[in-house]
């Protein structure tokens, strides 16, 4: 009985979508239990396009977006390598590395990644610029039941994480499309205008269950004066 009080103070469930516009996420410990577990009905990805802001002081590897299938933990993968300081964006397996990034510490980045499966190219935003297209992988879809997870990295389908690849910090305006945005789309976004919303992910109507210690804050992060 204990136990189960436990768990439901732990586990707080979106019953229905939140508008979470001025808000973060903050992961405020190293843990292996913390996580956020948006929810979304679809279950067959052509392509993408899924946009985050993060703030972080971490010197270590973490995971900045997961999505998982039963048959594919790394389905999506949004990843900073710390030790070559590399940023990872792994579709169906097929991981690639992003090279020449000012990832800096304490600061808000905002990152977009997209992927299409006809073409297979693999391509991601980083503060407002574009990186190298590359080839991921072509000729079939993410489908099945996903299950995507902020916080943590996927070894399983839902599991498997590791603490030493956990987020700790603050995340925003974690947005998914089904298909690639164009890059005046993505600039509006990154630059915070007007931009259609996802229709995956929409943090402005997000249905989410947060696990462990993750709190629900304003985002402002500095003073502002009258």
């Amino acid at each position: 009985m204990k136990f189960l009080l436990l768990a439901l103070m732990l586990t707080s469930c979106s019953a229905s979508p939140q508008d979470l516009s001025g808000k973060m996420f903050t992961f405020p410990l190293k843990t292996n239990s913390a996580y956020v577990r948006p929810t979304s009905s679809v279950r067959d990805l052509i392509a993408f396009t899924v946009c985050h802001r993060t703030f972080t002081d971490l010197k270590r590897d973490h995971a900045l977006f997961s999505l998982a299938t039963p048959n594919n933990p790394n389905a999506i993968l949004v990843f900073w390598h710390s030790s070559v300081q590399e940023m990872e964006a792994t579709v169906m397996d097929h991981p690639l590395k992003l090279v020449g990034l000012d990832y800096k510490l304490n600061m808000w980045h905002s990152i977009c990644t997209t992927w299409d499966s006809t073409s297979g190219l693999l391509q991601l935003w980083f503060d407002g610029k574009p990186l190298s297209r590359k080839f991921a992988t072509s000729g079939s879809s993410i489908r099945g039941s996903l299950i995507i997870i902020l916080g943590q990295e996927q070894d399983s389908h839902g599991g498997g994480f590791d603490i030493n690849q956990s987020f700790v910090g603050m995340m925003s305006d974690v947005h998914m499309w089904d298909y690639t945005l164009s890059a005046c789309e993505i600039h509006n976004y990154m630059d915070d205008l007007n931009f259609t919303p996802g229709n995956v992910l929409n943090w402005m109507a997000l249905e989410f269950q947060i696990f462990g210690r993750v709190i629900v804050e304003k985002d402002v992060m500095t003073c502002q004066k009258a």
